[in-house]
């Protein structure tokens, strides 16, 4: 098998931009980074199928046409009842903090993606990502056959062999280091350690498959590192988070730029699932008692957050950010590609 990234993902400058679900992720960035020559996507995560193909639309009516879409698998790890009533309890001074009057019981879901995957059958988009979990071989299969690149993220070997299984053209080869939710596929595990050049090396070594990596990328010495390793391409996500085309909130871009927020950490205290976000207090009074619970905290937590990002308040939102987040700028997101992508 080649190595070649297929089109329109080999024929992008090889330093993409990440799909960043809950709002980052728009048309408009989607816009701007294909005006540039890199490619963008959109995030279904959260969005109904109905809100996601009227991003779709959007993206298609301003004449962008090599772009994709990320869907998260269904890769539940049920929250244990009584850990969740503690939990609950335990946010209930957040609550009352913030003005929210109650919070839910658990809630699980499948974010939509039957769906979702029958909009992207139905009205086929150039690229197709996975994370979260393993979509079926079938479901691959049928999305490549309506003329879908699919690429599967992944956090380490053993992985990717299973991505390689279902089917898929390509690997999105994540590091610890990225901002937001890790894609490990165990969601109860942490992700590995191991450096991103050094984890684009171990995957190479056990697929043939063409690998994107990302995961901490914000300087230019941190793409000609991982595509020394063996990558493909790169792609970022906090680099551009607060570019004027983000629909990351103000709360959100401006906490990136406060020099009071000077570390990051994995937690799962917004989601049950393992992110890496800027150090708040949320995280730092809640971290340590929350449960193994995806989606079921995404959901408890879920009008906290909003409360918080109306009200201004970055000490209860969650600030998913990478390790580079210093290097995260307000320009353009294609003055920032750019300066990436220099010299390539």
């Amino acid at each position: 098998m080649s190595r070649t990234l297929p089109d329109p993902l080999g024929a992008s400058v090889p330093v993409l931009v990440a799909p960043m679900a809950g709002g980052p992720s728009t048309p408009a960035l989607v816009r701007a980074a294909a005006g540039a020559g890199h490619l963008a996507q959109l995030a279904g995560g959260y969005r109904s199928a109905d809100q996601l193909g009227a991003q779709v639309r959007a993206v298609r009516e301003a004449g962008v046409e090599a772009f994709g879409v990320n869907l998260f698998v269904p890769n539940p790890a049920r929250v244990d009842a009584a850990a969740y009533r503690r939990y609950r309890e335990a946010l209930r001074p957040t609550a009352a903090r913030l003005g929210v009057p109650d919070l839910p019981d658990v809630l699980e879901d499948d974010d939509a993606w039957d769906a979702k995957v029958e909009l992207l059958l139905t009205d086929p988009v150039p690229v197709v990502s996975f994370t979260f979990g393993l979509p079926a071989a079938d479901t691959v299969r049928r999305l490549r056959a309506r003329g879908s690149v699919t690429l599967q993220t992944v956090t380490g070997a053993a992985e990717a062999r299973a991505a390689a299984e279902r089917g898929v053209d390509a690997l999105v080869v994540q590091a610890a280091a990225a901002g937001g939710h890790s894609g490990v596929l165990d969601p109860a595990a942490l992700p590995s350690a191991t450096p991103l050049p050094d984890l684009v090396r171990a995957v190479a070594a056990a697929t043939d498959l063409p690998v994107v990596a990302a995961g901490g990328i914000a300087t230019r010495d941190d793409v000609t590192a991982a595509l020394a390793a063996g990558a493909q391409a790169v792609a970022v996500g906090t680099a551009v988070l607060r570019s004027p085309e983000s629909g990351a909130s103000a709360v959100h871009k401006d906490a990136l730029a406060d020099p009071r927020h000077d570390r990051t950490a994995l937690t799962r205290a917004f989601t049950g699932r393992v992110a890496r976000a800027l150090v708040n207090r949320f995280v730092a009074e809640h971290d340590a008692a929350a449960p193994v619970g995806y989606p079921a905290l995404h959901h408890l937590t879920r009008p906290l957050r909003a409360a918080a990002t109306a009200a201004g308040d970055a000490s209860a939102v969650n600030l998913w950010a990478g390790t580079g987040w210093r290097h995260a700028s307000a320009d353009p997101a294609a003055v920032t590609l750019a300066r990436l992508a220099s010299g390539l």
